[in-house]
């Protein structure tokens, strides 16, 4: 079993990101960095991850009487809030410093982190962009998608449209049916990375990069952590729906508009200023 003090140090030490890396990223929208976190970290934070999912779960419905959000996935957010283990899993500073890097800032603040679980049996995750639930001043956010286990495609691994985070068409769209016929039509001449995940590989992408996931059609959970990233700079915008509007009042409590978002929900993980 893995020592606390081993999994620490593999949520601090520096991960390297090469310039060109930096690049891909930057012209793709997303990246795939292999063996970032050890399987040690991984069975480590993912038990703990997944009691709280099963304790903090609100969704109880047979998956048949859910709609195609519901069916996607179970979807609990802020689970450090709950659990000093969490927390220190989305602290990680190698993690932090490895999306600070591939947005070119000189720090990152947690939004928010939420668990993805898709079930077994359960459906699509229909194309998005992540950016249009958030009130915030500029295109520096970026999500780390973190799969607990090896996740093959017939698990439902997360999939990139290459270049989409400078396609504006969809950007009003939620989640949804229409989000996956009309991004899905949009995109159809872009192409599509779609691949497994081996263990301790994480994808990292921009919140105006458009993605899905396909069916989960095994017998085990696809069980993914995801922590969501800002600019340590980043500011409130006034919200422009009424998903951005819950965002603000649950993810930045007291931030003004205009203000820098940095209330006690928003950890500072790491920066260069430090």
């Amino acid at each position: 079993m893995a020592m606390a003090t081993d999994v620490l140090q593999d949520l601090s030490d520096t991960y390297p990101i090469s310039p060109e890396q930096i690049e891909q990223y930057q012209v793709n929208g997303y990246i795939k960095l292999k063996r970032v976190l050890s399987a040690e970290t991984l069975a480590y934070y993912g038990r703990e991850i997944t009691r709280k999912v099963k304790e903090l779960n609100s969704q109880h419905l047979p998956m048949e009487e859910r709609d195609l959000y519901h069916r996607a996935f179970l979807q609990v957010e802020n689970l450090w809030e709950s659990s000093s283990i969490v927390r220190e899993f989305i602290s990680s500073p190698k993690l932090g410093r490895i999306a600070a890097q591939l947005m070119e800032c000189t720090g990152v603040r947690i939004y928010h982190d939420q668990a993805l679980y898709k079930e077994a049996g359960g459906g699509i995750t229909p194309w998005h962009a992540d950016q249009y639930y958030w009130p915030v001043n500029t295109d520096k956010t970026i999500t780390a998608w973190i799969p607990l286990q090896e996740t093959p495609l017939d698990m439902g691994p997360l999939a990139f449209c290459p270049k989409s985070h400078r396609v504006t068409y969809g950007r009003d769209l939620e989640i949804g049916q229409e989000s996956e016929n009309r991004i899905g039509e949009a995109l159809k001449d872009h192409g599509i990375d779609e691949g497994k995940f081996d263990l301790g590989e994480v994808s990292f992408h921009s919140g105006w990069t458009f993605h899905r996931a396909g069916q989960n059609t095994t017998p085990t959970p696809r069980e993914v952590m995801t922590i969501i990233y800002m600019d340590e700079d980043m500011r409130l915008t006034q919200p422009v729906n009424s998903y951005q509007q819950a965002d603000r009042d649950k993810y930045c409590p007291g931030v003004e508009v205009g203000g820098l978002i940095h209330s006690p929900m928003n950890l500072l993980v790491w920066s260069s200023r430090s």
